[in-house]
Formats: structure tokens, sequence, C-alpha cells
């Protein structure tokens, strides 16, 4: 299973996070990123890019956007050749090229898109536009043969990661379930001390990667930094 399956980074602009969201002393520039999965029964979109959003939050953020359209030409895609898509989540950032979609499936958690609903956490324009077309999952999911939907709460409540099964291994889109490699990084070190039972205090670690590392995962991507994570090689891979 997988092993003609294909994955592609899009690279969909970028946006200035602020000082005050950083930790440090700067503000921070962070891409966006989507990836576009090739598979044998069709092609899935994992994220859209930044959406349309009030003068205060363009003020905040002050994002540049990179077309959906023009990432996925330089792909040799269109629009219409996309099967369905999953957001990692639904921040304006990541279902921003949802309503382009229109009538396509779009894969989210329930308790995400619940909470989308609410208010207060996204734009509705980016939600309920016209053709949305939802299909709402309740935990794990396999969406095609060696494709594989994985809660990964944190962030927010309701994210998931994309599990894709290649031929040269297992290929994770987490999304924002980390900001960058290097936290994810981290948290494995973390579970793999605690599973070695070296005494604590240790950091903590998030439970679902429990789950991911059942799927023996040689690469990890993410929404928000161009690293990718990859297992040492002491691992023996």
């Amino acid at each position: 299973m997988g092993m003609n399956t294909v994955v592609r980074r899009l690279d969909l602009g970028y946006f200035i996070r602020p000082a005050s969201e950083t930790g440090g002393p700067q503000p921070r520039v962070e891409p966006v990123l989507a990836y576009l999965v090739r598979h044998d029964k069709g092609l899935i979109l994992f994220d859209t890019g930044i959406g349309s959003a009030d003068p205060g939050t363009e003020a905040h953020y002050r994002p540049r956007r990179r077309a959906l359209q023009d990432a996925l030409s330089a792909s040799g895609v269109a629009l219409d050749d996309i099967s369905m898509v999953v957001n990692c989540h639904l921040h304006f950032d990541h279902c921003g090229g949802n309503p382009l979609l229109s009538g396509k499936p779009v894969l989210v958690q329930d308790v995400e898109l619940a909470t989308a609903r609410r208010g207060d956490y996204t734009f509705d324009e980016l939600i309920d536009f016209p053709g949305a077309t939802y299909e709402e999952i309740a935990g794990e999911a396999e969406v095609w043969p060696g494709i594989r939907i994985i809660p990964t709460p944190g962030h927010t409540q309701g994210h998931q990661s994309l599990v894709v099964r290649q031929g040269d291994g297992t290929v994770v889109l987490a999304g924002q379930a980390h900001d960058f490699a290097s936290h994810f990084a981290s948290e494995q070190l973390a579970r793999h001390a605690t599973l070695q039972g070296v005494e604590q205090p240790l950091p903590p670690y998030q439970h679902w990667l429990d789950r991911l590392a059942d799927f023996d995962p040689r690469r990890v991507l993410f929404a928000h930094d161009c690293s990718v994570w990859e297992p040492p090689q002491a691992e023996g891979r």
C-alpha cells in the first residue's frame, strides 16, 4: 500500500508572528505550508492556506499570501483536480482556500468543526461557505488505503494529522501539532527517555506520540516550519 503515493509541499505564503506571541524580544516570520498527496485513488490537499481576515487580524499578523491556484499550478494541478481536503484545524491560516474548493469533501474532526461554528475562533465565511461539504470524523479514520487521519490535539482540541505510507516509509503531515520540527524532536526524546525508565523529572510529551510511533515515521512535516524531522541514525534506520 502507498508504493506510488507522492507528497509535495506547497508554499502558500507567510505571516509575521508578533513578539508578544514568540516568547522573545523579536517578531518571527513563519511560512504557511500545505501538502499535496498524490495517491492511486486521487489527490488530497492537506490545508489550503491563508484566508481573508478582518483589518485587525491583518495588521496583527501582516500575512503575505500566495494564491492556492498558483501553488497548485506549479505542481501541474488545478483546483478541479483535487479529490478531497483535509484540514489539520480550522484557523484562518490553514483553511483559507477551502471556499475555492466548494463541493469537495472536507475531512475534519467533529469537535473542531463544532468549535469553529461557536464563533470567536476563525472567520465564519471560511467555514460555512456556499457548497461547503464536511465529512466529520470522531477520532481515527482511514481515508484511502495507506492514508490515515490521527487526532493530535494540543494546538486545538480538534487538531489532526495525516499519516501517509510511501514506498520508502511513512510520512506524517503534522500540521501545527508542533510549531517547529525541533519541538517535535524534543518531545520525541522526552518520550524515549520516559520509556527507557530514566528517573524523573522529565518533560512531558503529547500522548498521541505513542500512536504515531506505531507507524514508524521516517519523516514528519509541519505547517509553519520548512524543517523536516527524521529519526536519528542511532535508531537503526
